[in-house]
């Protein structure tokens, strides 16, 4: 793979990735349908599940976890951190079904785990990038998202890789007639179309990123699958602008985390209908009373988020099960514009900061 030509100021890599996302997905929709049918019949006629990642892929899996339990029925699927799957993994035999999430087929232990599987004889499917280093053989069914990104934070990948589980579990909970459908093949045949509404948020989440340029530290929390994305969101951040960042879910930041806060924190909360929204309330109240500056991420048929939250990005109104795929766009962007605010490149993973470049002669990934 060339190295890539490094760009000084915006537009970086990293913001032209985020465009890319809905024709990556709408792409994705029609072009890798077969292979995901075909991942499908393989996860059905396993009799258990894994998802394995590491990083941002480690934050998708998370998610896929989700969607197979709720989509398609598969109580046992489970997601793994690759490092843990590969050095403490479980037994594995050909009733297994593994799903390795790699964007360029590099990472160490991701490639380590996908090889551990075909040679323990599990159902492999490999989601990774076209012209990554994962070859068309290197797993039972490989389905290609986007191409390997130029930026070092992940976004067209995060988002298409996403969507490419999404297709796969919908798929599985297709065949459960005892079972009514979170989220059918309609409702996902318009992501690529809802994703540009997410992008749409580009003005406001601008603003945001001015606004809080000087902040200390960014809390982000979202429960059910958004607790991933929350995760997400933070570990953007990290990459791109370097702020302290961490994604929690939400009830779990009012568990400790909260006392760590105060006037110089940014308070972002993913906001869905159901019953974890009230407890979403309060947590943006309580951030509120601390000086916090709330951010609200909400459908557009929330009218009591404005009351609730300093800023309020509102997101197109969709199931549940789609909000992980829907709600990066703000977080993607934000990290973006955050980093033009503080001067950083986003594309190359403060390797042009030499005491970060001597730190990667002890690690590799």
């Amino acid at each position: 793979m060339t190295t890539p030509e490094r760009r000084a100021a915006h537009p970086f890599h990293m913001y032209d990735a985020i465009l890319a996302q809905p024709a990556a997905i709408g792409r994705l929709l029609i072009v890798e349908e077969e292979a995901a049918e075909r991942a499908a019949a393989l996860v059905r006629d396993a009799r258990r599940v894994h998802v394995v990642g590491i990083g941002t892929s480690w934050h998708a899996a998370l998610v896929g976890e989700w969607w197979l339990r709720a989509l398609g029925g598969r109580d046992d699927a489970r997601a793994w951190n690759s490092f843990e799957f590969r050095t403490d993994g479980p037994p594995l035999n050909a009733d297994d079904a593994v799903i390795v999430m790699g964007h360029r087929g590099t990472k160490r232990f991701s490639t380590a785990s996908l090889q551990m599987a075909r040679e323990r004889k599990a159902k492999t499917i490999a989601i990774t990038g076209i012209g990554s280093a994962t070859g068309d053989g290197d797993a039972d069914v490989v389905i290609r998202t986007a191409p390997v990104e130029q930026s070092a934070a992940f976004t067209v990948s995060h988002g298409t890789a996403l969507t490419a589980l999404a297709m796969i579990a919908v798929a599985v909970g297709a065949s459960l007639r005892h079972k009514p459908a979170l989220l059918a093949r309609p409702g996902l045949a318009q992501l690529h179309v809802l994703m540009e509404w997410a992008i749409a948020t580009e003005l406001g989440v601008r603003k945001l990123a001015a606004a809080t340029r000087e902040a200390a530290f960014f809390a982000l929390a979202g429960a059910g699958p958004n607790a991933s994305t929350a995760m997400e969101g933070a570990l953007k951040l990290n990459e791109a602008a370097y702020p302290f960042a961490a994604g929690y879910q939400t009830e779990q930041l009012l568990h400790g985390p909260f006392v760590a806060l105060g006037p110089s924190t940014v308070v972002v909360a993913l906001m869905t209908p159901g019953d974890t929204r009230d407890r979403t309330i309060q947590l943006l109240r309580a951030a509120d009373a601390i000086g916090a500056h709330t951010v609200a991420v909400t459908q557009e048929d929330d009218h009591h988020a404005p009351r609730i939250a300093r800023t309020v990005i509102q997101m197109p109104e969709v199931p549940v099960a789609l909000t992980p795929v829907t709600f990066l766009g703000p977080l993607q962007l934000l990290a973006y514009w955050l980093a033009v605010e503080r001067g950083h490149n986003p594309d190359v993973f403060r390797l042009d900061d030499p005491a970060h470049l001597r730190a990667r002669e002890f690690y590799a990934l």
